[in-house]
């Protein structure tokens, strides 16, 4: 199960995103917005990373104008490793070296067919498991 959730900024690229998850055949809850509303992104942030934190979701995809509101916003959240990518080399390398476990991207930045091959890409890229990825995790989650 997918967790997703957006602000105002990222409303047209996550209903994008969320035509391709269904089409693929992929479960997903929607957090939210579902409306163009101004609205403040924390709060959609915070519902995913929690969903994706307490287990009730695998992985989180979060979309505001940038991407970088949402990303530093669920990275606040202990356990989210939030990657913000709008190209498919680097929603590679933070499945396979980060084990990032929600994907950010901004709707003001990248297109709907670009962002679904980050998606599809993020989404069947298994983490590498490498001792050296492993301990660099470990200490990024050290307080």
């Amino acid at each position: 199960m997918i967790a997703i959730g957006c602000d105002h900024g990222g409303l047209e690229l996550k209903n994008e995103i969320i035509k391709y998850l269904e089409g693929a055949g992929v479960a997903y809850k929607d957090f939210g917005t579902k409306t163009p509303d101004s609205v403040d992104y924390p709060v959609y942030a915070k519902l995913v990373a929690n969903a994706v934190v307490s287990g009730e979701c695998e992985k989180g995809i979060l979309v505001c104008g940038t991407g970088i509101g949402v990303c530093i916003t669920a990275n606040k959240v202990k356990g989210i490793r939030c990657a913000l990518c709008h190209d498919v080399f680097s929603a590679r390398a933070t499945r396979e070296h980060n084990d990032s476990n929600i994907l950010a991207m901004g709707g003001r930045v990248i297109g709907p067919g670009a962002a679904v091959e980050v998606v599809k890409t993020w989404l069947g890229t298994e983490f590498s498991g490498d001792e050296r990825h492993i301990r660099r995790i470990s200490v990024i989650e050290e307080e």
